[in-house]
């Protein structure tokens, strides 16, 4: 069994089509002009059925205008038509449909552009092809898509299946914050904070902290770019933590190199961060391939503890009970981890009817706590570099669950996590 529910709900967040700003028209005044065949009509009125924005959510609806304009050539439209066979909403989920309309509307869309390199990216109707992806999106920030530049920009960062290139994260990065997308703010920022410079990160990350409601912490299911604008409230934080000293038993950070994941591609990203904690130079791609399913798929922690072993790596998992008193025991065992400077993998699992079958799940970094608050510091690789993000002890109990990491969870409902075996478990007896 394969850990099949890695938030999609996510990747529809992050691929998720434009939406026309000019919703001023009343339905009677759209659908006439979108009878008369006017496509940017057509277009709107798909996006309002879709959304439910005025009209009764109708998919079926939505489709029939999206198709109407998309087959008149409208780059918007097959940009939204190629979304929701992407997404599978209000239609059956066809990755390689999808890949054929982003790819028909690149050349006009900035959207589809962005989406197409999702694909390439995420292995979505198509092989794998992290240049081609970087391609795509960088037309698409030419043409004015900050988070396609901020994608980019995070690929050349950790070097995920090209050289890294500091100067052109920077150039992308910035790119991508002077056209305002939240995520781009937080990852230029942090491109200050690790050259030292202080207030330039602290300002960028107050600027993104303000564009979206934010809380004392975040919620793992909250949308895309109030997560960055929450990651930016949380970083203003953690400014002080990342540069302090730890101190057993009150605040541990333990640092590491964060990689941006690729759709359903959470479990290799969590681990190749581990990885390259303990030095090891490997892509999240080139640590999935290790493992036996293909790309663009979820994959079984038991293939990914394998994957650790072809590497020269000594990890092993342990569980908890998913009650107060496996709580308990698990966050002491974190603690303890994280006090001896070792991060620790965990699984989320998510309920609700706005996911595939009811529940999705998500594999994250535990990367520190703060006692005095009852914080944890998570390094998600979902989010934009650095990843980090804090969740109360509260959230954590009720998140950090799971039955369907793999075959070795068996269906039984735990608190796993894998962990650093430490070099003196490794010595021969």
């Amino acid at each position: 069994m394969k850990h099949t529910l890695v938030l999609i709900a996510l990747a529809v967040l992050l691929i998720r089509s434009g939406i026309c700003a000019e919703e001023s028209p009343s339905l009677d005044e759209l659908t006439a002009k979108a009878t008369t065949g006017d496509v940017r009509a057509q277009h709107a009125l798909a996006v309002r059925y879709r959304e439910g924005k005025g009209v009764e959510k109708d998919y079926v609806q939505a489709l029939r205008w999206g198709h109407l304009a998309a087959d008149r050539g409208d780059a918007a439209a097959m940009d939204f038509i190629g979304h929701a066979y992407l997404t599978g909403r209000g239609v059956k989920r066809n990755p390689s449909v999808a890949f054929g309309y982003f790819r028909a509307a690149a050349s006009t869309s900035a959207q589809a552009a962005f989406n197409l390199g999702q694909c390439y990216f995420g292995a979505q109707g198509v092989e794998l092809d992290i240049p081609k992806a970087l391609e795509s999106w960088k037309k698409a920030a030419e043409m004015g898509n900050g988070r396609a530049a901020v994608n980019a920009a995070m690929v050349y960062l950790s070097g995920e299946g090209v050289p890294a290139n500091p100067q052109e994260a920077r150039r992308l990065a910035a790119r991508s914050a002077e056209l305002g997308d939240v995520s781009g703010l937080v990852v230029m920022g942090e491109i200050h904070f690790q050259a030292g410079e202080i207030e330039q990160a602290r300002a960028l990350w107050t600027r993104a902290s303000r564009m979206k409601p934010v809380g004392a912490t975040g919620q793992p299911v909250q949308p895309s770019e109030n997560m960055s604008a929450q990651e930016g409230a949380d970083l203003l934080k953690l400014i002080d933590y990342r540069r302090r000293k730890c101190e057993p038993g009150v605040f541990a950070f333990v640092d590491s190199p964060h990689v941006h994941q690729g759709y359903n591609n959470c479990g290799a990203t969590s681990t190749t961060m581990l990885a390259r904690f303990q030095g090891k130079t490997i892509g999240a791609w080139e640590y999935k391939r290790l493992c036996p399913s293909p790309a663009g798929t979820g994959t079984d922690w038991g293939d990914l503890l394998k994957a650790s072993e072809k590497i020269g790596l000594h990890w092993k998992l342990v569980t908890f009970t998913p009650d107060d008193a496996g709580f308990k025991q698990g966050t002491d065992f974190l603690n303890s981890e994280l006090d001896a400077g070792r991060p620790v993998v965990i699984d989320f699992k998510f309920i609700g009817p706005e996911y595939p079958g009811g529940e999705a799940g998500h594999t994250l970094v535990v990367a520190g706590y703060i006692a005095a608050e009852n914080l944890y510091i998570l390094r998600n690789p979902a989010i934009a570099s650095p990843g980090l993000e804090l969740i109360t002890a509260k959230d954590l109990n009720r998140y950090w669950r799971s039955n369907r990491y793999g075959a070795l969870a068996r269906n039984i409902l735990s608190r796993p996590a894998i962990v650093i075996v430490p070099a003196t478990e490794c010595l021969p007896k």
